[in-house]
This record gives structure tokens, sequence and C-alpha cells, in this order.
């Protein structure tokens, strides 16, 4: 790793700007060297990232998340409990779906073995190219950008959802099998008109213009098993 950035003062210093946007992108750095701390902050920093650090995972447990998407870079020999063991740890503490890039000075097979089976995307040995440390920043995210958007669109599904009232749920049942408003009618043992008034009111709680997005939309929730 060739960057030697220094920024007076920061080297060790957790906090973010309380004026950072909701959306930003923000990388944790997990190590207990203040050089190397210092030197990936100056790296990840020219990139326009936030960058919190810290010389140990109970430090980093301890801080506020950000709201935005977010990666751990995380060293192996940390004092007292290993980056393995904390990354393995981490389904724990709820942020298992947190992307985690691996380094170490004293890498081995086994150990990225180990590292990969645990979840981590990435694994470099120091020291690394600048770029390729880049690359999996920027891919790890991406993946977590695309995992906020996926949960904040299921969260609305869920608020769609809740507005539907039972019978409603119940047409909707039958519309997404395929069935017409009489055939529903029939099997709820209403009249037409009513199945018809229920499935529309239904259909536009969940925001659906065809059957076929209902359909997705209900198995994202699962209330309606996936086919095949």
């Amino acid at each position: 790793m060739q960057h030697s950035a220094s920024f007076a003062g920061e080297a060790g210093t957790p906090h973010r700007s309380v004026a950072t946007p909701p959306d930003a992108r923000t990388v944790y750095v997990v190590d207990d060297e203040p050089l190397v701390r210092t030197s990936l902050k100056g790296l990840f920093r020219s990139m326009g990232l936030e960058v919190c650090d810290f010389g140990a995972t109970e430090d980093f447990l301890a801080a506020p998340k950000a709201p935005g998407p977010a990666c751990l870079v995380l060293d192996v020999r940390l004092r007292g409990e290993s980056g393995l063991a904390f990354q393995q740890s981490l389904a724990n503490s709820g942020l298992a779906r947190l992307p985690v890039i691996i380094m170490t000075g004293h890498g081995d097979i086994a150990m990225t073995v180990r590292a990969m089976k645990a979840g981590a995307r990435d694994f470099f040995e120091k020291p690394f190219r600048e770029q390729d440390m880049i690359d999996a920043v920027v891919g790890a995210l991406d993946a977590d950008a695309r995992r906020l958007a996926a949960e904040r669109s299921l969260d609305g599904l869920r608020d769609c959802w809740a507005q539907v009232s039972p019978r409603e749920r119940e047409v909707l049942r039958h519309v997404a099998a395929g069935r017409l408003n009489k055939q529903i009618a029939g099997e709820m043992g209403i009249a037409e008109i009513t199945a018809k008034i229920h499935r529309g009111q239904g259909m536009r709680k969940m925001r659906s213009r065809s059957v076929a997005e209902l359909v997705r939309k209900m198995q994202a929730l699962g209330v309606l098993p996936e086919v095949g």
C-alpha cells in the first residue's frame, strides 16, 4: 500500500460529521495500527467517501452506524479478538449484512478460505495495490446500496399491504391465482360487484396496474408462494 496522506489529529477518530447526507457512502476501517488507518483514510477520502476508523472491534461496535451504503475493511491481527473471529461474530451484532473486506500482513490459504466461508467479499495481503483496494471497496458499497434499495422497496410494500383489509387480501389471493371476479364471488359467497370492488381497492392499495405486478409484490412479501 503506497498511500501515505496524513491528517493531523484525525488518526483513530471514529466520528462522522453531523452534516453528512443520509445516503453518503461510508467505509469503516478497523486496524490497530494508526499509520495504516491514516493511510486508508486518505485513500478513501480522496474518493469522496466518508471514513470512520477504529483501533479495536469493540470501538467499532459501540459507534453509531451510517444509514447509507457502508462496508468494513477489517485487519486480521488485532489486539484481543482476531479479525476473523470478529467477522464470524458479526451475525450476532445486527451487522451480518455489512460487506467485509479482510486485510492481513500474514495471510495464508487456510486463512483466506476461512474468511471467505464467513462471508468476506475480498481478502488482501499487505502490502496491496491501492487500485485493488479501491475496486473492492467500490464493489462492496455498490452491493450494499443495492441491498438497502431492496430493503426500502420491501418496506414500502409492507406499508401498502398493511392498508389492505382482510377481505381485500382474500380477494387479492384469488386474483393472484388467476380467478375472474365471477369465480372469486362464487368461492367467497359474495356478490360479483362486491368482489369487483374489493379487487379494485386492493389493487389500488398495492399500487399494482396488472395481475403480474401484484403477484411479484405478494411473492416479495412472502404472502404468496413463488412458483418454480
